[in-house]
């Protein structure tokens, strides 16, 4: 499919001033724009398997907490260059071996599972580090604000391009047609089980990257709240509020949490969450192909 000159100019034209960020903006826009990117990055990928197959995952905060705790262990031990890809290896790892037992079931059965299997995973780390006497670790000498920048965009655009690409493909068509009716996919000859071990295993890739990059900025590693299940919840929020089965859509998505959380959480926390919760049921009930599908309907004139 050949990309519309109008998409392509503006494409180029963000891409440009995504790049000059750190020379444009100050520390605290700068760090706004650095978590808004790895929301789009968590939010593709959780788009990529089960935005198109259907099967809602609440695993991802184990990807994104194992990366993450990859890099606070091999930090000063390994180069950064090689600890970002191996924190994606092991998250890619774990969701395979996840993806193995979990996606034998369906539904909230699947939904329960990856929870539950997400839970266990943190309890290990918790019994691991108590193990070796730490409840937590402060990482230091870490790489400076625009070089976590640059990190992260590059994993936000990635994870946008595998969403695009996979959407357009075969496997994509495949994935789709789980979602629509796994039963008939399988009569008519669709691999579901090994497209479906596939994806999910490649969408945890990035997650484990972005959990590791994430650490740097924090500087400090604490398994309770990396592995906090509030990680997953808020990836589908963004997800389903921007329309998870296109690229755009987790992009729209994690905008408008990203913006509304800037907006409401330092005055009003309580607030916030209500509001929060509040936009997700409108949306589920009144607009599921969220803020992309609504935007896409106006302008083509189509309500599909």
């Amino acid at each position: 499919m050949m990309i519309r000159p109008v998409a392509l100019v503006a494409t180029l034209i963000v891409s440009a001033a995504l790049c000059f960020a750190p020379q444009l903006l100050g520390t605290y826009h700068l760090s706004v724009l650095f978590q808004l990117l790895a929301f789009i990055a968590l939010t593709q990928s959780w788009a990529t398997f089960s935005g198109m197959t259907g099967y809602a995952s609440l695993g991802y905060a184990a990807f994104y907490g194992l990366g993450a705790y990859v890099m606070a262990l091999g930090w000063m031990v390994l180069p950064l260059w090689q600890l970002i890809p191996l924190a994606g290896l092991a998250a890619g790892l774990l969701a395979l071996a996840i993806g193995m037992v979990a996606l034998r079931v369906r539904g909230p059965y699947f939904v329960i599972l990856t929870l539950g299997i997400s839970e266990l995973v943190r309890y290990v780390v918790v019994a691991v580090e108590a193990k070796l006497g730490a409840s937590g670790r402060v990482l230091f000498l870490v790489p400076d604000m625009p070089t976590l920048y640059f990190f992260m965009l590059a994993l936000a655009a990635a994870a946008t391009a595998i969403t695009w690409y996979i959407g357009r493909s075969r496997m994509g068509a495949g994935l789709q047609a789980i979602r629509e009716d796994e039963t008939a996919a399988i009569t008519v000859g669709v691999p579901t089980a090994r497209i479906k071990t596939i994806a999910f295993a490649l969408s945890a890739i990035i997650p484990g990257m972005v959990g590791a990059v994430w650490i740097l900025r924090s500087t400090y590693f604490e398994p309770a709240q990396v592995f906090s299940p509030a990680m997953s919840f808020s990836i589908i929020t963004m997800a389903v509020i921007g329309g998870s089965d296109k690229a755009l859509g987790p992009i729209f998505g994690a905008a408008f949490v990203v913006l509304l959380s800037e907006l409401l959480w330092a005055r009003a926390p309580q607030l916030y969450m209500i509001v929060l919760g509040v936009l997700l049921i409108c949306f589920v009930l009144f607009a599921p192909d969220g803020i992309y599908g609504r935007l896409r309907a106006a302008l083509v004139r189509d309500p599909k």
